[in-house]
């Protein structure tokens, strides 16, 4: 079964890549490795989860967050390479969490992220990975994911 279907038997779908906030491209495709700037947990232009994991959201809202954020960076990376379906390999996943001081479950936010990736991917979807907890992200945003995935 290819990404596309994948998704659609998940009930998901790709949105549209969204904007950059700031000054940057949303991706970058260099020698078949499509380097994905970092994703808010953006759906339809609106930030739908702000605030500190640990203290205004919970590790479960963190997880829905991080599964928006790598949709869109989904979104990013088939713009970059002509579809969903010609992505080979998820290599890399960087999650940066706004974390309350004492929160220590970065790892289990972003897992919303790589089990995501597992679902749609595979074996294909298995990729190196870091959880950050920050004091900010921008927008006020709960969850930042960025992605290096090859094409």
């Amino acid at each position: 079964m290819q990404p596309s279907e994948k998704i659609a038997a998940l009930g998901l779908t790709i949105p549209p890549a969204p904007r950059p906030v700031a000054a940057y491209v949303p991706g970058v495709l260099v020698d078949g490795l499509a380097y994905i700037s970092g994703q808010l947990p953006l759906v339809d232009g609106e930030l739908k989860y702000a605030g500190r994991v640990g203290d205004e959201r919970t590790a479960e809202e963190g997880y829905a967050a991080a599964r928006i954020c790598v949709l869109n960076c989904l979104a990013v990376a088939a713009e970059l390479a002509g579809g969903i379906d010609r992505i080979r390999q998820v290599v890399k996943v960087t999650g940066f969490v706004s974390s309350a001081p004492g929160f220590t479950g970065q790892a289990g936010v972003l897992n919303g992220a790589s089990e995501l990736l597992g679902e749609i991917f595979g074996a294909a979807g298995q990729h190196a990975r870091a959880a950050v907890g920050v004091v900010e992200l921008p927008l006020g945003a709960a969850v930042e994911v960025e992605m290096i995935v090859k094409i």
